[in-house]
């Protein structure tokens, strides 16, 4: 079985209902009614190919084994290695089973000796090849892993970092201007600095903040300072305390 010839069809290497049967040790009949009483369990392209007409005439003039179809067959199925292992499954005999494992090890999937190499530059160039497979490989390894750990959540003390830094940028400038704010007043401040902390990364909730994220929203805090409108809203809540430096 091993010298048998492989014929393919639509990429797939295939057998004929009558190769099935006549490996299988039983009739092209059995073959069909097995196909027939469980047409639902076969699905074409998949387990069989059902050839007519003028696929029937390209495959004829393809294969090189001409008793592989007869002359006047007007109609042919096609058996892929899903569809044979099917059948063997069907027939439930030893002898199918023990067919197929032929078929599967030496005709779907016959094992290829690899060519040595069979001089120093040969020797040379394969090794070449390993190396720069190796280091492709690693490279995508690497590129892959940095994008993970980009990606990654930032750690519950990366969290409380800039958290305390919020803090301490929205205090800073209510210090720096000499501002005397009522908690809803301030609530404006951290909403400002919350808003740009989102434009700038993208995402919805500080909770989401990644890796990457990081040295972004520290770079921004540094050059925090409440929008025009924020400080509209302010002065808006409350009216400015006496003696209080005007915020614009």
């Amino acid at each position: 079985m091993n010298k048998l010839k492989q014929v393919e069809y639509d990429n797939q290497i295939i057998l004929t209902t009558e190769q099935l049967a006549t490996f299988y040790g039983t009739t092209e009949r059995a073959i069909k009614q097995n196909f027939n009483n469980n047409y639902d369990k076969f699905q074409e392209g998949l387990h069989y190919y059902f050839l007519k007409g003028v696929q029937l005439k390209e495959f004829k003039n393809r294969v090189e084994n001409f008793d592989l179809v007869g002359k006047r067959a007007n109609a042919l199925y096609l058996w892929t290695k899903r569809g044979a292992s099917r059948h063997a499954k069907m027939l439930g005999t030893d002898r199918a089973w023990d067919v197929y494992d032929e078929l599967e090890e030496n005709y779907f999937n016959p094992k290829t000796q690899q060519r040595l190499p069979q001089s120093p530059t040969e020797m040379l160039k394969l090794a070449v090849a390993s190396t720069l497979e190796t280091a492709d490989k690693v490279e995508k390894l690497t590129i892959r892993m940095d994008d993970l750990e980009q990606n990654a959540s930032i750690d519950p003390g990366e969290y409380n970092y800039l958290s305390k830094r919020i803090s301490s940028e929205v205090q800073n400038y209510i210090t720096a201007h000499h501002l005397i704010l009522s908690s809803k007043q301030r609530a404006q401040l951290y909403k400002d600095v919350n808003r740009g902390v989102k434009e700038v990364t993208g995402v919805k909730t500080r909770s989401q903040l990644r890796k990457k994220d990081f040295d972004t929203v520290d770079r921004y805090l540094m050059n925090w300072v409440p929008s025009r409108a924020t400080l509209m809203i302010i002065e808006q809540i409350g009216d400015e305390a006496k003696g209080q430096e005007r915020l614009f």
